[in-house]
């Protein structure tokens, strides 16, 4: 489970000035201490990474970046995807120190530790700041869930499991083979 540091507002400021090597969040003024992720965690992210950069590459679609990378979304909320995908359109937002506003894609990966943040907490804030498309992906489960941005909820677009090929309705012709994630 997330640490929370202390109570108190934080602010983009504030957690500019964390000094550890360790991992945080902030989210809605609270400062979010992170584990770092268990292996599983981080082959699923490597392999849906690898599949994402080709595609989006290939098809001249924008840019993919995995975690650690600073989303600033506002003062109080500055968040670390496991992996998002800025669209060609709005590659402005790609500043020197952080990605300075929302992700067109935002793919969490739940760990024990995450469950509640990434489907509670990181879901109802990234459709506050219009992330158009997010993926939960489930590894326990080998599912991975796709919301999509509508009236400024997410709605459930799809469910997949191990024996689905994913598409995504943000990326058109992206085909992923799920048996070859998890």
């Amino acid at each position: 489970m997330p640490v929370v540091i202390e109570k108190k507002k934080y602010t983009y400021e504030d957690y500019l000035k964390t000094s550890d090597d360790k991992q945080y969040e902030l989210i809605d003024g609270e400062l979010l201490m992170t584990p770092s992720p268990v292996p599983n965690h981080q082959r699923i992210s490597r392999k849906l990474e690898f599949i994402l950069e080709k595609f989006v590459t290939e098809n001249n679609l924008g840019e993919i970046f995995d975690a650690p990378c600073d989303v600033y979304l506002d003062d109080e909320n500055v968040i670390q995807p496991d992996i998002l995908f800025i669209s060609l359109d709005r590659l402005a937002i790609i500043g020197e120190k952080n990605i300075q506003g929302a992700p067109d894609l935002a793919v969490e990966i739940i760990s024990e530790n995450s469950a509640y943040k990434d489907m509670v907490q990181k879901k109802r804030l990234y459709a506050r700041f219009g992330v158009k498309e997010y993926w939960v992906v489930i590894p326990d489960c080998e599912e991975i869930e796709i919301y999509i941005l509508k009236d400024n909820t997410y709605r459930l677009y799809k469910s997949y499991n191990k024996s689905d090929n994913l598409e995504s309705p943000l990326l058109k012709g992206l085909n992923i083979a799920l048996k070859d994630i998890f």
